[in-house]
């Protein structure tokens, strides 16, 4: 077994294992592949150790640092559900402009800044920031309160494995599959209407001033400018419960919707009734909806402790 190194660099707070073994590289004048490899010499990626990290693994590398295996474990995302990896960037995505280390070179690499559920710094709550401008943010701040909601339970999900009566990555996902309007769009503009419209109708005016979207379930980071039209509507679905899953069967058809109900039968069909229907007026008053959101307190339904 290779011995531990003669100096070593602490990670910093939510530092990323691809990036604290990138800055052991940087000092020691080697690749970080090579660096890697002092550890596991069959290593062929620095990328694939942050996702498929063993038990194994994890207890060479804390060696060949010097720290616990639970450490090395705790800055890879092998932990993660495997709904989250999709959720996680190869690059950082985002930045917060209070927390960004400048005195550090290279630069590290903090898990939250690969995550394609956050809008907010997980250090200090700050928003944060991306190079992407869009009007969407404009038109989507009356859903912030529901987006910071959203991102709580996806961050819960993905980070602690933690669910509602939901899998809200999973719910993320599915979100962003195609919708058929009434009445019917031209062919060529089908691919602006996604699930998500019909829970948060601003997003569908802001594609419809976008001249591409190549994001799906298979590729679910958005730009951090419309991502809290997401975050929101996996919250509205949460609060709303099973009921607003089977009125969104309607807006599916042919594979998508045998796609979604197969996803989701599961999940529309609970022993607890979840009361009368007028939640679904929420969807279209989102003033009203971030207010049930900070206050409403479904004492008829179970809860995780968030």
């Amino acid at each position: 077994m290779t011995g531990p190194l003669p100096v070593t660099l602490p990670p910093l707070r939510g530092e990323v294992l691809s990036s604290w073994i990138s800055r052991h590289a940087d000092f020691y004048g080697v690749t970080p592949l090579t660096m890697l490899r002092h550890g596991l010499p069959d290593a062929t990626s620095l990328e694939a150790i942050d996702f498929s990290l063993t038990n194994a693994q994890a207890n060479r590398i804390a060696g060949m640092f010097g720290v616990s295996p639970q450490l090395v474990r705790s800055l890879s995302f092998a932990g993660a559900p495997k709904a989250a990896h999709r959720f996680i960037a190869k690059s950082p995505m985002q930045r917060c402009g209070r927390c960004t280390q400048t005195d550090v070179s290279p630069p590290p690499i903090l898990r939250s800044e690969l995550q394609g559920w956050r809008i907010t710094c997980s250090h200090c709550g700050e928003p944060y920031q991306d190079k992407t401008t869009s009007d969407g943010e404009r038109t989507l701040e009356p859903y912030r309160a529901a987006a910071r909601r959203g991102e709580t339970l996806l961050n819960n999900h993905a980070e602690r494995r933690v669910e509602t009566w939901l899998p809200p990555l999973e719910i993320a996902r599915l979100l962003l599959m195609r919708r058929i309007p009434w009445p019917p769009p031209r062919d060529g503009d089908l691919w602006r209407y996604r699930l998500l419209g019909a829970i948060v109708p601003d997003f569908d005016a802001i594609l419809a001033r976008e001249t591409s979207f190549p994001h799906s379930p298979k590729h679910p980071i958005l730009p951090l400018c419309i991502r809290p039209a997401l975050l929101a509507g996996v919250a509205i679905i949460d609060r709303a419960g099973p009921p607003m899953l089977k009125m969104l069967h309607g807006h599916m058809m042919g594979e998508n919707r045998k796609r979604f109900v197969m996803a989701t039968d599961h999940l529309v069909s609970p022993a607890i009734e979840w009361g009368p229907p007028q939640q679904f007026q929420l969807i279209s008053n989102p003033g009203q909806m971030i207010l049930s959101l900070k206050c409403q307190k479904s004492s008829n339904r179970p809860h995780s402790h968030i």
